[in-house]
This record gives C-alpha cells, structure tokens and sequence, in this order.
C-alpha cells in the first residue's frame, strides 16, 4: 500500500507543527513550505480548515484516506462521541501502541517492527500494522527481536508513565493495553470534531 515517503518536514511546516516528532526545521523556518511559504499566509476557509485537520490526523497516525474513513464510519456507527472513539481507535492501532511503548521511535518504525515480525501479540507474531489492540492484550517483543539496536535504543530512558492506559514490563520487553485512553490522555493535537463535521459534510 502507498505511504507518504516525502520529506517529513515539509509537512511539519505546512501545519506548524512537530506531527512527526521532533523537529529542528520548525525552529528556523516556521512557515508553509513552497516559492510564497513565508509570504503573507491567505485566511482558510471553513471546509480548507476542516480538511487540514483531517489531513493532519492522517499524517500524524500514518494512514490513507481509505483505511481513515473506514475507522471513522466505525466510529459514527457506535454509541458514544464520534471524534473520541475515532482517535481511540487510531491509538489502538498495534503500530500506534508499539510507539507508545516505547518499542520504537516513531511510527514508521514502529509499523516496520511489526511488518517485520518483530512484535507479538499475546505470544503469537502479528505483522499487521492496523491490527486492533484490545483491552488486557499483550504486545510484546519478539523473543529473538529483543536484542535489536533499534529497540534498546528507543526504549532507553522512555517514560511509559505518561502514557496512563499501558503498563509496562521491563525485563519481558511486554506491555500491556489496560483500557482504550481517555481524550484527555492522547497528547495529540488534533480537533476531531472538525473530521466529524467535514465527513459530515460529504
């Protein structure tokens, strides 16, 4: 499947902000990338707004459009706030709680240790990525994969305490989804109730 593999930091700058992690560009050229990025910036409309927003959730949870409306009618279709229950399922994504874990650095990483079959999940291997997490699952590291660089050195010094809804297992490299996150949790800037709105639209 195609996946954005462009320079991560233009789009940083075209929402202003680290969506990808940490980002020294921002700090010397904060302003839309492109020949008029540092000109004077045209006020959105409501639907670019709307759509923005969207597109930022996207690129911050790596997905396509598709795989993004598909979580989103799930969501619409359940009992319970439209734009939480879409950013839970984003954050219950097996690539997304490897990131949380600490397993890997970012997503991207996180998406290729599971493609890879580096990860499991209640002791069998799982390599696919939007694989849903549930509730009192076990996402783990594969016992031949623990001696991986890559993971030593992302798990090295990660503070799993600011993530409330896993727990964590040092010495079985293990941790464990305890409940879907509250909003409140997810440190993810995103407005999902202007996705809401925008699908709505459509």
């Amino acid at each position: 499947m195609a996946r954005y593999i462009g320079p991560k930091s233009r789009i940083a700058r075209r929402f202003g902000e680290a969506i990808f992690g940490a980002d020294k560009v921002l700090s010397k050229r904060n302003f839309p990338p492109g020949q008029h990025g540092n000109g004077r910036r045209r006020k959105s409309s409501e639907y670019g707004i709307m759509l923005a927003e969207k597109q930022k959730a996207k690129y911050t949870y790596g997905l396509l459009e598709k795989q993004f409306r598909n979580l989103f009618d799930k969501a619409a279709s359940a009992p319970g706030i439209t734009g939480e229950l879409l950013l839970q399922s984003l954050e219950c994504r097996l690539d997304n709680v490897v990131f949380r874990l600490g397993i890997a650095p970012t997503r991207a990483a996180a998406r290729q240790l599971v493609n890879h079959k580096h990860i499991t999940v209640d002791g069998r291997v799982v390599n696919i990525a939007s694989f849903s997490v549930k509730p009192g699952q076990i996402v783990a590291v594969r016992e031949k994969s623990k001696s991986l660089e890559v993971i030593a050195d992302s798990l090295a010094g990660f503070n799993h305490s600011k993530y409330p809804w896993i727990e964590w297992d040092e010495a079985a490299k293990a941790g464990k989804l305890l409940h879907k996150p509250e909003r409140a949790d997810i440190p993810e800037n995103i407005k999902e109730q202007l996705i809401v709105e925008l699908y709505s639209k459509n």
